[in-house]
């Protein structure tokens, strides 16, 4: 199908064209052949995340060796910009002829399950014709993401009214934003304010990071040395991929069990790295020292340490501390110093967005995901034919997509191979008395949007089937495992 026709029904409909809807579209063409399928796109293009998001310094937080696909190489440095990104994605869409199957400007607003027809209704706005029109799928892959892009989340601090200058949320960063000489505040502490200041310090009169509470960070070199060396040797780009995609993942594997097994210790390895280039000077266990162990929230990557290196060089400065109040002229902290302000920037997170905020019914019936369990992060008990991708925090997120992208398509071929229309998960007898507990664990991983709307969310039960563990390194084994005729799977 061209783009721009509108086809009535598919086989299966994508929503979503960022980096999961991408992965998800190959996966399909590649391992289920001959099925009819549609991306439906809100936005003007591809992208998700990397085209919402246009702030200064823009950049991944994974290296692209394990957030790029397992099945296109990636070339170049491992922390990447947004424009690089999106040349990647470019070029997979281009070089699987993926375009004609993506529908833009195509925003959900309904979508409703018949269990008589075995056919998921969408409702769907066609931005470009200003009408809506229906779309049929016998298989929903919802690939949305999972934050409301059109809107940011920033703390409702008293006094905002009052500030005299601009308040920006780097979500929706303005096209004409003028920070020359001016006087910037970043509040936040994780990825993006860390991207943020070293990349408007050459432009400001001078930023300062204001952080209620410390984050983990990992400064190092932006390249891979295994990765330079095979290149250099002359070994091809699909082997070179694959191996340092396989030490990358081994490396993070080793990190995540020793800040299990060994919290203290990785805690002190993170801080002398800081202190090494912030010098001795320098307060780390103030600003740079988490009340948490190192990964119950994301560690974030300094490419070449650049925040470290802003705030050492005297471009940047660092204020943790608690917000009293905004003030005409800056904000007001809790311990009486005022910081003085023309800018303000809120990097203070995101919005969760639970199934892209779609109002869902089945039979008629709204459904409530709060009300379902979650089948290992992909299917809802309730929810027929439909599967959703939730990546990884602690890996690159891209690594669940080329694995969820697996088990699914062997479902669709598992179905057609038994001649059903419809599978559901289901709890099982020995289920059925099994205590549900929230979607994952807050002393596992406790990002702040997730914990504010964690109620929104599918629940959790006690055995690996029922939950979301958040672990590639055992998914990875277990996932292509799955009996797909376990009692957990009803099909019809």
């Amino acid at each position: 199908m061209a783009r721009g026709e509108q086809a009535d029904h598919f086989d299966v409909i994508i929503i979503g064209a960022g980096i999961s809807g991408i992965g998800a579209a190959w996966h399909l063409q590649n391992q289920c052949p001959g099925k009819s399928y549609a991306i439906l796109e809100a936005k003007d293009s591809f992208g998700g995340t990397w085209l919402t998001h246009d702030y200064p310094g823009i950049r991944s937080d994974s290296d692209l060796y394990t957030f790029g696909y397992r099945f296109k190489p990636w070339v170049g440095a491992p922390i990447a910009s947004k424009a690089e990104i999106l040349r990647y994605m470019s070029a997979v869409i281009d070089e699987n002829d993926l375009a004609p199957h993506i529908q833009y400007r195509q925003k959900i607003t309904a979508a409703q399950w018949s269990s008589a027809d075995n056919v998921w209704t969408l409702d769907v706005a066609d931005q470009d014709h200003g009408q809506t029109r229906q779309v049929t799928a016998n298989f929903l892959w919802m690939r949305q993401g999972y934050y409301n892009h059109d809107q940011g989340y920033t703390p409702e601090w008293p006094g905002m009214a009052d500030f005299g200058g601009e308040i920006i949320h780097p979500q929706t960063w303005p096209e004409k934003a003028d920070l020359a000489g001016k006087r910037v505040i970043v509040i936040g502490s994780g990825a993006t304010a860390a991207t943020l200041v070293p990349a408007i310090a050459d432009q400001c009169a001078h930023v300062t990071l204001l952080q209620r509470s410390p984050t983990y960070f990992f400064p190092n070199k932006n390249e891979n040395e295994l990765a330079n060396r095979l290149n250099e040797i002359g070994i091809d780009e699909e082997t070179v991929h694959r191996v340092v995609r396989q030490q990358i993942s081994y490396d993070q594997e080793m990190m995540t069990r020793r800040c299990l097994t060994e919290p203290e210790v990785v805690k002190a390895e993170l801080m002398a790295a800081a202190q090494d280039i912030l010098g001795p000077d320098f307060d780390v266990e103030t600003h740079f020292a988490p009340r948490y162990r190192p990964w119950q929230q994301r560690v974030a990557f300094l490419p070449d340490g650049d925040l470290f290196q802003g705030l050492a060089a005297g471009k940047a400065s660092v204020v943790t501390d608690q917000i009293e109040r905004f003030t005409a002229t800056g904000i007001q902290l809790t311990s009486g110093a005022h910081l003085e302000a023309d800018v303000i920037v809120t990097a203070t997170g995101f919005n969760l967005s639970v199934l892209g905020d779609i109002p869902f019914a089945v039979d008629g019936d709204p459904v409530d995901w709060a009300q379902t369990v979650t089948y290992r992060g992909m299917m809802f008990t309730g929810a027929p034919n439909m599967a959703w991708i939730f990546g990884y925090f602690r890996a690159s997120w891209t690594l669940r997509v080329d694995l969820v992208g697996d088990f699914v398509c062997k479902l669709l071929n598992h179905m057609d191979a038994k001649g059903v229309q419809r599978v559901e998960t289901v709890l099982r007898d020995e289920d059925q008395a099994m205590e549900l507990k929230p979607w994952i664990d807050a002393d596992n991983f406790n990002p702040g949007y997730l914990m504010r709307s964690i109620h929104l969310m599918p629940r959790r039960g006690d055995k690996p089937e029922w939950q979301h563990n958040q672990d590639y390194w055992r998914e990875r084994d277990e996932l292509p495992l799955i009996n797909l005729d376990g009692a957990e799977f009803r099909y019809a």
